[in-house]
């Protein structure tokens, strides 16, 4: 992987971020999430695993994606829920645990 693609993925990650967060810290949920659910950086993901790997790698993360995100969809349940009844750092850790042990289970079934 070049220098100046690791740069554009720090570029863009940190503007998804701050604009995210901006718009976050300022009461614009859906706009925050709209920035952040953005695919621009799997836009630039999946350009470098075309370009490193091909069509066949390329479909097999676009796959991944979507076999995952099941996981992913609990991940945000859990936090939405959570949230508000016990903080950020515990409903973060339930959450993202969740998402591991989801994630772990769908890859063994899927394998």
């Amino acid at each position: 992987m070049g220098a100046k693609l690791l740069l554009l993925y720090f570029l863009t990650g940190g503007i998804i971020v701050a604009l995210t967060t901006y718009f976050g810290s300022q009461g614009k949920g859906l706009l925050a999430a709209f920035i952040s659910f953005l695919p621009s950086i799997t836009i630039v993901t999946l350009c470098a695993i075309y370009f490193s790997g091909g069509v066949s790698a390329t479909t097999s993360y676009i796959k991944g994606m979507l076999v995952l995100l099941p996981a992913w969809f609990l991940y945000a349940l859990c936090l939405f829920y959570t949230l508000p009844r016990i903080g950020l750092l515990p409903s973060l850790f339930i959450s993202v645990s969740l998402y591991l042990v989801a994630s772990w289970a769908t890859i063994q079934l899927v394998d």
